[in-house]
């Protein structure tokens, strides 16, 4: 339904009750008509859904992502939803398996009670369905992990013929399945591997940006866990870095009954510059509750303090808001020349910002289209926050713009779920099992049923046809 195929839309922040189409998690694009959604209660009926469609099928989870990847024009398409098929099915000593349907946060609460967790570390939005988790190539953070996608053993997925085929790590086409962009098949259930749960305390600092070309990959080394949101305009970079917790931190999480412990020592060194980039965050949004979604997600870094817990109590903390959110990967060896000329340009130009550059590392990934495919990255993420009109600030939309097109130009591989340009990216290139993806895509659904028009752009543009 959505015409804006590379852009930033506006969002409509209110709908009306006679509202006849069906819009995205966001509200800035729309999907289909209500009438085209479809949510199976069973395999069997999906199954069937896919046997008699005689459209284009586009599946939806918590509808988190673009408008783009999942929206359908003709009235003959499906919009299928696959909040139907959630839960846990079973488990083993090194395994768990989920319906595709559930969302994440179900995943690590089930997980958290067996004593278990995934070994990826977890993004910080937790509402996202698995399914479509792995599709994008969700990831967290730490050089020692990937993406939630190259902790999967096996996948069920129905074909859009109907019939049901499994893939595990033995199958030579698994690797193109693990970041699949819901062009493969529908998956219906996803084996993930496990590990004993671990307790980790964060540290946060507030340090100097002047060497964080160096410093990076340092944080990184260090800590089986970091993530840091770097301010160019004030030269600072928050940092979290979480190890393994001692036997002390553990038992005072344990006197805590297991619910995250905050240290009672807190800093107010970043209070001066979240002051600044809230000051631009109301010019820009003309937001009137100073307490609002946009807000808090900045506020959060003024008087920090160390924190205890689990992992998904430590990372799992972002606050779910309508925004534009651009993320590019770039292999970890050139994060130190692509962070000084970020500095120069910033210097140069002085963009208009509201939001600090995210910097999460990970380590390689085995799956094809996983913008971290056979290399260690860098996946530096940038944000703008609507108005409360539905509008974005012009500045802040060419500074997305700016900063994507210097990422493109070193290399970058934007992340399947988040915005960006595609005309900026020579796909081929960047994936070299680009074109074997596509002879999968061509053997599992040569109709392209599990399709789109914007699919159908990025992948025919990517192989030959």
């Amino acid at each position: 339904m959505t015409t804006n195929t590379s852009g930033y839309p506006r969002r409509q922040p209110q709908l009306s009750p006679q509202e006849t189409r069906l819009w995205n998690w966001a509200q800035n694009a729309t999907l289909a008509e209500k009438s085209q959604q479809v949510r199976p209660a069973s395999e069997k009926e999906l199954q069937a859904l896919l046997q008699h469609c005689r459209g284009q099928v586009r599946l939806t989870g918590s509808k988190m992502s673009p408008g783009r990847m999942l929206s359908v024009s003709k009235r003959e398409d499906l919009l299928i939803d696959m909040s139907a098929l959630r839960g846990f099915i079973s488990s083993d000593e090194h395994s768990a398996t989920f319906a595709a349907g559930t969302q994440l946060n179900e995943v690590y609460r089930v997980l958290n009670e067996m004593g278990r967790i995934l070994p990826a570390s977890p993004g910080v939005i937790d509402e996202q369905t698995l399914a479509g988790a792995l599709a994008t190539g969700t990831h967290g953070q730490g050089l020692g992990q990937s993406s939630i996608g190259d902790e999967a053993l096996s996948f069920r997925m129905v074909l859009a013929d109907g019939s049901v085929r499994t893939f595990d790590r033995q199958h030579p086409w698994f690797h193109a399945v693990q970041v699949s962009l819901g062009c493969l098949g529908v998956i219906t259930e996803v084996t993930l591997r496990t590990r004993p749960a671990e307790v980790y305390t964060c540290f946060k600092h507030a340090v100097s940006a002047d060497t964080l070309e160096n410093d990076l990959l340092k944080w990184n080394r260090d800590a089986a866990l970091s993530k840091a949101w770097w301010f160019p305009g004030e030269d600072q970079v928050h940092l979290w870095s979480a190890h393994v917790a001692t036997d002390a931190e553990r038992a005072r999480y344990r006197d805590n009954q297991h619910e995250l412990v905050v240290q009672e020592q807190t800093s107010d060194a970043m209070n001066q510059t979240i002051d600044q980039t809230l000051k631009e965050m109301h010019s820009d949004t003309q937001i009137t509750d100073k307490n609002g979604k946009p807000f808090r997600t900045v506020t959060r870094f003024k008087d920090f303090s160390d924190v205890t817990g689990n992992v998904y109590q430590v990372f799992c903390r972002g606050i779910a808001t309508p925004q534009i959110n651009v993320e590019i990967a770039i292999p970890l060896a050139r994060v130190g020349a692509v962070i000084k000329r970020i500095k120069r340009w910033h210097q140069l130009t002085q963009p208009h910002m509201h939001y600090p550059v995210i910097l999460r590392c990970t380590g390689a990934s085995e799956s094809w289209l996983s913008p971290s495919w056979q290399q260690e990255s860098c996946f530096f993420g940038f944000v703008v926050y609507y108005a409360e009109d539905g509008t974005l600030s012009a500045e802040g939309v060419d500074f997305l713009r700016q900063i994507e097109k210097m990422l493109a130009e070193e290399g970058g591989r934007p992340h399947w779920g988040k915005y960006f340009d595609a005309s900026l990216y020579q796909w081929q290139a960047l994936y070299p099992k680009w074109q074997e993806f596509c002879a999968v895509r061509e053997a599992l659904d040569p109709q392209h049923k599990l399709s789109n028009a914007f699919s159908e752009r990025l992948l025919n543009g990517g192989a030959e046809r």
